[in-house]
């Protein structure tokens, strides 16, 4: 269940009252009046697979502020050397930690998904860090049973903000989603713009309609994220010029 949808449920209540008990008694009210899925449980290559993403990020963040630091004394034109070094020595440090973590990360990833993850990188600007990002968070693309709820999960889907004539806001991506996939994605759009066919054409077709490229980058991920939904659920391989049942 996502947090915010028993928290915005509890807030439409306009209750005065915040306690243990009165919470727990609105979360058993929305269980009942929501159509709840079922949790499925992870197993422990998953559970890991989670835990060590979220030891990754601790350690890119922890790695940027060091390097951070490190412009600041610098900055300062007379920097300590003892303050150099030991700022040196952790980022060191980090590097290492940071590096023995993504390794046992692709080890676990290819353990149990490796022909996946081959298949997604085959697609032209998919990657590795990109696909073993989406077989840990979608469970090997099962937790999706189309590529829609896939790139709604990733917060890429447009948000449409209107009210009779007079309110029509621009249409903006939700970003209600996995940031760091979000970001990842981003990235990726560049070299698919050039290497991905499909990804070209998109983005030179937006382009050319006067839409800004921030826009047409956006739709690249789309595109990408469901030429990675296809293939895994296909369980084949990335072909340049396939052409869907439904095209």
């Amino acid at each position: 269940v996502n947090p915010l949808s028993v928290k915005r449920f509890i807030q439409m209540k306009l209750s005065k009252i915040k306690t243990d008990k009165s919470d727990a008694k609105a979360i058993c009210e929305y269980a009942q009046a929501t159509e709840v899925p079922l949790y499925t449980a992870r197993n422990a290559v998953q559970a890991e697979c989670l835990q060590l993403l979220s030891l990754q990020d601790l350690y890119l963040k922890q790695r940027t502020a060091v390097k951070n630091k490190i412009h600041g004394e610098k900055a300062l034109g007379t920097p300590s050397k003892t303050v150099s070094r030991s700022l040196v020595r952790m980022l060191k440090q980090i590097e290492k930690e940071l590096a023995q973590v993504e390794s046992r990360l692709e080890s676990l990833v290819r353990k149990t998904q490796e022909e996946q993850l081959e298949q997604l990188t085959s697609i032209p600007g998919m990657g590795k860090k990109t696909a073993m990002l989406l077989i840990v968070l979608t469970d090997g693309f099962a937790s999706f049973e189309n590529a829609r709820q896939l790139c709604c999960f990733t917060g890429i889907t447009p948000t449409i903000r209107q009210s009779g004539t007079s309110v029509r806001g621009r249409s903006r991506i939700s970003k209600v989603g996995n940031r760091k996939l979000r970001n990842l994605l981003f990235m990726c759009s560049f070299t698919a713009c050039k290497t991905n066919k499909a990804c070209r054409e998109i983005y030179e077709r937006i382009v050319e309609k006067g839409k800004s490229k921030k826009l047409a980058l956006i739709a690249v991920c789309n595109k990408l994220l469901k030429q990675a939904f296809a293939i895994a659920k296909s369980g084949t391989y990335y072909q340049e010029n396939y052409l869907s049942k439904s095209a």
